[in-house]
């Protein structure tokens, strides 16, 4: 990896206009031998790879991880919305993306592994990031979100999307996309998120596209053919001690209510290590490596919330409802609102789960950023 990539911070990006970010990687890297060639891919031939556009050599040997892939995290690039839909131009937003990072930020390669245009091109980010999809073993460690680098592929998609939606194109070749990793790398429907979710101090992928997820994690799942019985109950964001996010905020916010001191500023500290270990331990969950938030960690965390609740958890209940575009209509109180209440049911009818106002475990998930079964009903 280029030097100083994990010192790039996430406003220096806004101020160039892409909506990426990267830190340290962690796990395993093992680095490619030899001059970085992308190649043609006989599997997706939909894919334009890096020779095809022109991409430049990376500055340094691109890296492959050790670790598993577990996720996909979508991002908005924070570039015009533009009209243009033509190859030409998504060849050229290629370039432009790939020099920004270079130049100016002083990165490897592009930093995410795929692009979309607002025209539905897709075109292959870091190099070998293609033949690693064709593989579908261990990925390209890239430079699109800190902690996750070398767990999750990162999909930019062109455009700004904080009050807009994607255009149709894009969406369709992103759920083409995102089945092609789930498929490859052995991924579900309910394994994509939003690079806000991993990553503090973002508007990426924008309040408008967010909205768009359950959506689109429903159109992934009728692609893969995956049987509705399948799908689980919730599926939680898996944060762990590599991640600073709005999710480690309420995490935060829960274990204070739990009875631990700890600040709810979202940055994961290593003051949460021996926290969540001790909580784990406490409800008689097997304690996770670096922290995990594992499924039965977050289930013995949420409490339960109705009308009369007041306190640590609907500060954090609130906090991750502004983030979601109800800042509106709901203020970090910690008095379950008439406007919070309302945000709730929205964010309930969203995600397909009875908008009665009450936070349960299904509708916290959704809130913070999971997946739960009754969106892929309501969106199939």
């Amino acid at each position: 990896m280029a030097i100083h990539e994990h010192e790039v911070d996430r406003r220096t990006l806004f101020k160039v206009g892409l909506g990426g970010a990267v830190a340290a990687v962690v796990g395993t890297e093992l680095a490619f031998p030899g001059a970085a060639e992308a190649a043609p891919s006989a599997q997706f031939p939909w894919i334009i790879d890096c020779d095809t556009w022109g991409a430049r050599p990376p500055s340094s040997p691109v890296q492959i991880t050790g670790n598993t892939t577990n996720k996909i995290i979508l991002h908005h690039m924070a570039f015009p919305n533009v009209t243009d839909y033509s190859r030409d131009h998504a060849i050229q937003l290629a370039k432009d993306c790939q020099d920004l990072h270079m130049d100016t930020n002083g990165w490897a390669d592009t930093g995410q592994h795929f692009t979309v245009s607002r025209g539905g091109y897709v075109m292959e980010g870091r190099h070998r990031s293609l033949e690693t999809l064709d593989a579908g073993e261990h990925q390209v460690v890239a430079a699109h979100c800190p902690g996750e680098n070398g767990n999750a592929i990162g999909i930019e998609n062109e455009g700004t999307y904080i009050t807009e939606t994607p255009p149709h194109a894009l969406v369709d070749s992103l759920v083409k996309l995102c089945t092609a990793v789930c498929t490859q790398f052995d991924l579900k429907a309910w394994d994509i998120f939003g690079h806000w979710d991993f990553r503090l101090g973002t508007e990426c992928p924008g309040v408008a596209f967010y909205a768009e997820f359950p959506m689109i994690r429903a159109r992934v799942l009728n692609q893969l053919r995956t049987p509705k019985r399948d799908i689980p109950a919730r599926r939680w964001p898996d944060i762990w001690r590599f991640i600073d996010s709005p999710v480690v905020g309420v995490a935060q916010y829960l274990l204070n209510n739990a009875g631990y001191d700890l600040t709810p500023d979202g940055v994961f500290g290593t003051d949460m290590n021996t926290v969540v270990a001790d909580f784990q331990t406490a409800h008689g969950i097997p304690v996770t490596a670096d922290a995990t938030f594992d499924l039965a960690t977050w289930e013995a965390l949420v409490p339960d919330l109705g009308k009369d609740a007041e306190g640590l958890p609907v500060q954090a209940l609130q906090t991750m409802l502004v983030q979601k575009g109800y800042a509106d209509t709901v203020a970090v109180t910690g008095e379950y609102d008439h406007g919070t209440m309302k945000a709730v049911q929205a964010m309930q009818r969203l995600h397909g789960l009875r908008p009665n106002g009450k936070v349960d475990h299904s509708t916290w998930c959704a809130v913070v950023g999971g997946s739960v079964r009754e969106a892929f009903t309501a969106h199939c």
